[in-house]
């Protein structure tokens, strides 16, 4: 009997140690999966990976429903990670930023942090001087969802935005379901509902892209496309005017594929006030998930990324932000411009702005918008 309980106490530590040791291991992107482990106030964070079977794998974390790494092939099928991020859930947290993240209850701003629905004026929490971008602080990018992972290649996370969350009317319930697909694309999928009160929605996702695979380059050498001919101006504050201007004729125009950085810093107003490319583009695709609505090209490692989406909008960002002070991932510090967002959304303040594809959601209804990144090899 004596033999017997060592017996049982050795197995019981050898399958600890194995547990302990799996919790342990690094992803194919290197990180380690225990580095994202946390309980804050009660709530558990995580790492999940997908994988399918041409040994692609893109890693999520249930902070901020956010991407923390995809691995994505070259032209000679080196797989290197293509988005910039952190090594743990300490870094994203501790510091703001929208790395990878699910942006919401609004992506962009709504000016002076007002709008007015059936006769209602909301006051919304400002967070950049007197508007409220990207849903406000802290906006869903700091929230902790509820994750569930379906299949190896299939996460769902899911958030409840309370009424008042912010200044937002309406109980908002949130599902953005990642998938990634047997044809090398993180497939995304967002639903929501409200309850209670009508309320304004636009969701996003806003990882840093560079897929040359090299964090300490930046973009400027790769090649963009975008199915567009106009954008949304701003005004000298960077505040949306209204007004849809045509791309022809500016340096905004990646009708064909263009280098990113070959009018970047072109003497024309819309590129003074942002320092760079940080636009809403009205794409040409009219809603349809299955035309192309941007192309983006890095010549050197031979990889692209192709963008398809049913919103009417695209946020093109050159990450003009970053100043070589942010470190990520393989310590390196992220300089200016070394990575591209492209964030599939509806128009800033278009709660404000009755020209624009509205973004209302009415109890009873359900919102949709799907985004899809598809990784190949020109």
């Amino acid at each position: 009997m004596r033999y017997k309980k060592i017996i049982l106490s050795l197995l019981a530590a050898v399958t600890l140690f194995t547990a302990c040791e799996c919790r342990q291991e690094s992803t194919l992107s290197g990180l380690r999966i225990k580095d994202f482990d946390a309980n804050v106030n009660g709530q558990l964070t995580r790492l999940y990976v997908l994988k399918n079977s041409h040994g692609m794998e893109a890693c999520i974390t249930n902070y901020g429903a956010r991407v923390v790494s995809i691995m994505a092939p070259d032209r000679n099928g080196k797989m290197e990670d293509v988005v910039c991020g952190f090594p743990n859930i300490k870094d994203y947290m501790s510091q703001k930023q929208n790395f990878g993240a699910t942006i919401g209850r609004y992506a962009g701003r709504i000016l002076n942090s007002t709008f007015t629905l059936d006769s209602v004026k909301y006051h919304l929490k400002p967070n950049t001087g007197v508007h409220c971008a990207h849903g406000g602080d802290p906006g869903f990018a700091a929230k902790i969802w509820q994750a569930e992972q379906i299949e190896k290649n299939v996460l769902r996370l899911s958030y409840l935005s309370i009424t008042g969350e912010n200044g937002f009317p309406g109980n908002l319930a949130v599902t953005v379901i990642y998938t990634l697909t047997e044809k090398n694309e993180l497939d995304i999928r967002y639903e929501a509902s409200v309850t209670g009160s009508p309320t304004v929605v636009n969701l996003t996702h806003h990882s840093f892209f560079n897929i040359s695979g090299n964090f300490r380059t930046n973009v400027e050498k790769q090649q963009l496309y975008v199915n567009a001919d106009a954008f949304t101006s701003y005004d000298s504050l960077k505040c949306i005017t209204g007004k849809i201007v045509p791309v022809k004729d500016t340096p905004l125009d990646f009708s064909s594929l263009r280098f990113i950085g070959e009018r970047i810093d072109a003497d024309y107003p819309q590129l003074k006030v942002t320092g760079g490319y940080d636009h809403t583009f009205v794409l040409n695709t009219m809603g349809n998930d299955t035309r192309l609505a941007a192309k983006l090209v890095d010549p050197q490692s031979g990889r692209a990324l192709e963008v398809y989406t049913d919103e009417p909008g695209l946020q093109v960002y050159t990450t003009n932000g970053l100043k070589g002070k942010l470190v990520g991932k393989g310590g390196i510090a992220y300089p200016r411009r070394g990575a591209i967002c492209l964030e599939t959304l509806h128009f800033a303040d278009s709660p404000n702005k009755p020209q624009f594809p509205t973004t209302v959601l009415r109890p009873g209804e359900k919102y949709h918008s799907h985004c899809v990144y598809r990784f190949m090899v020109e």
